[in-house]
């Protein structure tokens, strides 16, 4: 048997496979293909092994294969590398698909205990919880993710990202019939 040849991949190429599969509706196919670029990908890729199995495991949710996304998201968490989502809060969002809410909980426990990195994470996790029903773990994650963001100074692109979490947490205070608080009313400032 050979030995496995190593590969590169850049943002571009990335880019590449996840409009294939958006204009061709192969989404399972697609994810199949960046699960094998990850277990051939070097150490020098612009892009992780483990954000291409994290882009496995959403190719695998927009298909509707709950479980291996699961199973592609564990790989990201075991790789340990930098991913754009943390792949314990797409692995949550997943779990709740199955219906395995306890194990959901589980990842978003160590998540907040570990203070997720970008806003990404807490955009994904409040708008999961949300689709879920548990509109006060949304709502709870949507508050930290925005006063942790809010007077940083950040691009243009954060900002936009953290408009959407403001509009997010806004939907979901409104949902709960929740008066306008101080974030709430930053919204109108943005």
């Amino acid at each position: 048997m050979g030995a496995m040849r190593l590969t590169h991949v850049t943002t571009a190429e990335l880019d590449r496979w996840e409009f294939h599969a958006v204009r061709s509706g192969e989404h399972g196919r697609v994810a199949a293909q960046l699960l094998d670029l990850a277990n051939r990908v070097d150490a020098g890729s612009e892009v992780s092994r483990a954000e291409l199995f994290v882009r496995a495991g959403e190719q695998w949710e927009i298909a509707q294969e709950f479980e291996r996304a699961c199973a592609a998201y564990q790989r990201a968490i075991d790789d340990g590398g930098a991913t754009v989502i943390d792949a314990r809060a797409l692995s949550a969002g997943a779990l709740l698909q199955l219906d395995e809410v306890d194990q959901a909980y589980v990842h978003l426990t160590r998540l907040e205990g570990e203070e997720p990195p970008g806003l990404q994470t807490f955009i994904h996790v409040a708008e999961a919880l949300y689709a879920h029903d548990d509109l006060e773990g949304a709502e709870r994650w949507a508050t930290v993710g925005a006063r942790r963001f809010l007077d940083q100074e950040s691009s243009p692109y954060v900002r936009d990202l953290l408009v959407e979490l403001l509009r997010i947490r806004f939907r979901i205070r409104t949902d709960l019939g929740l008066a306008e608080d101080q974030l709430d009313s930053r919204l109108d400032e943005e």
